[in-house]
């Protein structure tokens, strides 16, 4: 028993050592170490998350800008160590959104409207210490017209859920076929070698929530959140559909061992995906 002990360990320790080595040899010394840290880093229990739609509205309740309650958060005259947490359901979430996309729109005008965003696409509850670390990883290839509604949209929709987030365009700037797969494993790691994030959400760049309450926050299994789009009449157009807005945790990723980056197009990668997901033992929440 001993022996067969040592000898799975010895295995599991040449994993390692090659793995580490492959990474050095491609000169990702950061990617090593950023390994090691999702690695040893707990993982998630059951019940220790808000679903990812929480109920905080009376039925009913009437769609509203997405901005209208953005005025209300303000930095407070405290030291940032003296602090609250953030409550569990933020109070400025209201439920279904109006989505109003002002004409001609600018990126001047996404600045403006979303002051306390910090150069780079990053924003912390100026009021609270929050709970919750999500980047945003957004493959986009010369939609310059979507990338703007949906920054404009978007940033004062996580601000609302008070959010430690970042938003990462990350552009394919060669003129080939579009390869959604490699753009994501890009902002995957460089959103981590950035902050140690604790969820990831992978975002079209074509699709605008819908409701606030819909929380940009990962559960113990990755999540397709998208589950409802208009162009589909709010169904899946398909079983196995994994197109649109897809969360994960950083060991996630690792599981499936990131995204394939053979398929050229959108949506093409679905039952790949799906698959990796099986055979990684895990569930769709």
């Amino acid at each position: 028993m001993e022996q067969q002990r040592g000898l799975l360990l010895l295995f599991l320790g040449l994993q390692l050592l090659l793995m580490g080595a492959l990474l050095y040899q491609n000169h990702h010394r950061h990617s090593l170490a950023l390994f090691l840290r999702v690695l040893r880093r707990d993982r998630p229990v059951v019940g220790e998350e808000l679903p990812f739609l929480v109920s905080v509205s009376s039925a009913g309740t009437s769609s509203q800008d997405v901005y209208a309650n953005l005025s209300e958060i303000h930095p407070v005259d405290r030291r940032k160590e003296d602090l609250p947490s953030c409550p569990l359901i933020s109070p400025y979430i209201n439920g279904p959104l109006r989505v109003m996309i002002p004409e001609n729109l600018t990126m001047e005008q996404v600045v403006k409207k979303n002051p306390l965003v910090e150069l780079g696409g990053q924003y912390q509850p100026p009021d609270c210490w929050t709970r919750h670390h999500t980047a945003v990883v957004v493959p986009y290839y010369g939609r310059d017209q979507h990338l703007q509604h949906l920054l404009f949209h978007l940033h004062p929709f996580l601000q609302l859920q008070q959010l430690h987030y970042a938003i990462y365009v990350v552009n394919q700037v060669h003129n080939t076929a579009f390869n959604r797969g490699k753009l994501r494993n890009v902002g995957f790691w460089e959103a981590m070698q950035e902050e140690e994030w604790d969820c990831l959400f992978f975002h079209d760049v074509n699709l605008l929530p819908e409701d606030d309450r819909n929380l940009y926050i990962c559960d113990i299994f990755p999540a397709h959140v998208s589950v409802a789009i208009d162009k589909f009449d709010y169904k899946l157009p398909y079983r196995g559909y994994l197109g649109g807005v897809f969360a994960l945790r950083p060991i996630h990723y690792l599981k499936i061992n990131g995204f394939p980056n053979s398929y050229q197009g959108w949506d093409l990668e679905d039952h790949d995906i799906a698959a990796r997901l099986q055979l990684s033992g895990m569930f769709l929440s």
